[in-house]
């Protein structure tokens, strides 16, 4: 090389380091800062196995069959009189979905159990929306155990610490409520919906699994979006007093297909949605201040997108990929729950073709 290109050789070294310095590395950075959970989230088959399948046990019902045929075609025995059932739930602020989940099971449980919080999951200070809305569960009143626990405010401590300290309170009001062994305990979060065939059966069949998780029918938004059919975390346990525990995990291998509905974010009003993205246990996906912004939500909700904007949680890259996009609109109404149906009208906002929320 001559002597009078090294000058101009060493000034394009020059520049691709300071290209690289002033430009590359940090626009890497602030990439990283604006999509890095969400970078993490697509790459969530390298550093997370899928979990281990269920063994999922086909569900029978038709309403014209009889409960000892049912039983049977599980392999179960039929009971000489059910089992007595208890519905434990936290509560947050979801008065509607409240009252078309105890409107659904109704008919079959013993004992309403609920616990309130004066604070969500991330310490913030709430009303007691329950208590103020007491009046419109009088059809629940004589089987009704509330209870009420303060909050511990601990700013910036990890949510599902909160969360652990107020399933433990509900253990407590599960036993003040009576709950005895061998009587069927719900464990679900108040969005998951078992259906009343469901629990009638459980109820009536003799041999079912001691321990036995639901998978319900996945909805986002309002019954206009189904998911997919993975939600299983919401369970039914033959009760034990020195073993059962109230949580919200994989706590067996035994799955029931097709026994209920998740409704995720199925608020009537924006003002819910954005209570719930600040107040649940993965409030950090609020990355930006925009993602609470009324209008955005609202456009959101219409389309099926996601509120924000992740990646599907999946664990191979053949069900992320397959899940990119707006969740498909479904015109669907059928097998929903009888209570949504006979007062559409009140509820049309969960029905296809109503997107459109309340703005207070």
């Amino acid at each position: 090389m001559g002597m009078s290109r090294l000058p101009r050789v060493l000034r394009q070294i020059d520049m691709k380091k300071l290209l690289l310095l002033f430009v590359v590395i940090p626009v890497g950075i602030f990439g990283l800062y604006l999509h890095g959970q969400k970078i993490r989230y697509f790459f969530r088959p390298l550093w997370q196995p899928p979990p281990k399948p269920f063994n999922v046990i086909p569900h029978y019902y038709h309403e014209n069959v009889s409960m000892e045929t049912l039983c049977k075609l599980h392999g179960w025995g039929i009971r000489e009189f059910p089992r007595r059932v208890y519905d434990a739930i936290l509560f947050n602020n979801e008065v509607e979905m409240l009252t078309i989940r105890w409107k659904e099971l109704y008919p079959y449980v013993t004992q309403f159990v609920l616990l309130e919080s004066n604070s969500t999951f991330t310490g913030i200070l709430k009303r007691l929306i329950f208590k103020e809305n007491r009046d419109k569960f009088k059809f629940v009143e004589p089987r009704l155990t509330y209870g009420m626990i303060g909050g511990r405010f601990k700013k910036g401590e990890n949510p599902f610490v909160e969360t652990a300290y107020q399933r433990v309170a509900l253990e407590q009001l599960l036993r003040r409520a009576g709950i005895e062994d061998d009587d069927l305990l719900i464990m679900s979060d108040l969005d998951e919906i078992p259906s009343a065939h469901t629990i009638n059966l459980l109820r009536w069949c003799d041999d079912i699994p001691p321990k036995l998780h639901l998978q319900l029918r996945n909805y986002l938004y309002s019954f206009e979006f189904f998911y997919d059919n993975k939600s299983w975390r919401a369970s039914v346990h033959r009760y034990q007093s020195r073993s059962t525990r109230y949580a919200h995990f994989r706590q067996s291998d035994d799955l029931l297909a097709d026994s209920g509905w998740h409704c995720s974010f199925c608020f009537r009003r924006i003002s819910e949605f954005i209570f719930k993205m600040k107040a649940y246990g993965h409030s950090d996906r609020v990355r930006f201040a925009h993602y609470l912004d009324p209008t955005r939500i609202q456009d959101i909700i219409c389309k099926g997108a996601d509120l924000f904007d992740m990646f599907p949680e999946e664990h191979t890259f053949r069900e992320i990929i397959a899940k990119l996009g707006n969740i498909p609109h479904s015109y669907s109404a059928v097998h929903l729950p009888a209570y949504l149906l006979n007062n559409a009208e009140e509820y049309k906002y969960l029905l296809p073709g109503n997107c459109e929320r309340e703005s207070g």
